[in-house]
């Protein structure tokens, strides 16, 4: 017992190993032949030889090491995500695309029902709406799954499923006070990240705040404007679960 012990807690500790080695030899296989993979091969692993070849090689080696230190993280939560979305693929599997569609009918058209008994008949027709858009979502969500390749998946597959189970809870929060709070606040901080980060290069972020009008925060309080934020996170975070899951595989291939 004592011996198995030992052998599960390395275990842990030489899958890190062994996945920070894949890591750091594919970082060096960008600049450098020969790198990954090749403890066994004839050819061998390429050395440098000369002192520029050296210098290049080591100092390419620290930025991949340094590099591991944020990418690693994200590659674990990419085994996470791989493992549920293979879950749900499964899942999807089973149903089928008739099946997905009606597992989002019942949820929704429940949802549906009772915005139409407790909220107001402005509120239940844009539950019902994001309804209809979420299961059409979940087939598209499916069906690009099946019919392409990771590329496809990553590309439409994620985004679609994403947008099949986030877009109705959101119009509903627009019209559930206690709701908004939880929805409107994440989004409106969410949304000022994104555009002070990533949509700052090239002032992209100062061209959308005068397109839709928007003051010095990027607010989102109209219903519409909420909704198609939604549905681009939906796009944005798909793809970035897509990226993560892909770099999982790189690392440590699924069967």
């Amino acid at each position: 017992m004592a011996t198995r012990s030992r052998r599960g807690g390395g275990g842990i500790v030489d899958a890190v190993r062994v996945d920070l080695h894949r890591l750091h030899g594919a970082w060096m296989e960008i600049a450098f032949p020969r790198q990954r993979g090749r403890g066994h091969s004839v050819m061998g692993k390429w050395k440098p030889e000369t002192t520029p070849q050296k210098i290049a090689y080591h100092a390419w080696s620290v930025l991949g090491a340094l590099g591991l230190l944020v990418l690693y993280p994200l590659t674990v939560f990419g085994f996470a995500t791989r493992y549920y979305a293979g879950k749900l693929d499964s899942t999807a599997t089973r149903l089928g695309i008739a099946g997905v569609v009606g597992l989002s009918v019942v949820v929704w058209g429940t949802l549906t029902v009772v915005a139409h008994v407790q909220l107001p008949y402005e509120a239940f027709l844009a539950v019902a709406a994001a309804s209809v858009v979420a299961t059409i979502s979940a087939a598209l969500g499916v069906g690009f799954s099946r019919v392409g390749g990771r590329g496809t998946t990553v590309l439409l597959g994620y985004p679609f499923s994403l947008t099949a189970i986030f877009l109705p809870p959101v119009v509903a929060a627009l019209f559930v006070p206690t709701l908004q709070a939880a929805v409107f606040d994440p989004s409106d901080a969410f949304a000022m990240w994104v555009l002070d980060t990533f949509l700052y290069v090239g002032g992209l972020n100062d061209w959308l705040r005068e397109t839709f009008s928007l003051t010095d925060q990027f607010l989102f309080v109209e219903g519409e404007g909420l909704v198609l934020m939604w549905f681009g996170f939906s796009f944005l975070l798909g793809w970035f679960l897509g990226a993560l899951v892909a770099l999982a595989n790189l690392v440590r291939p699924s069967p």
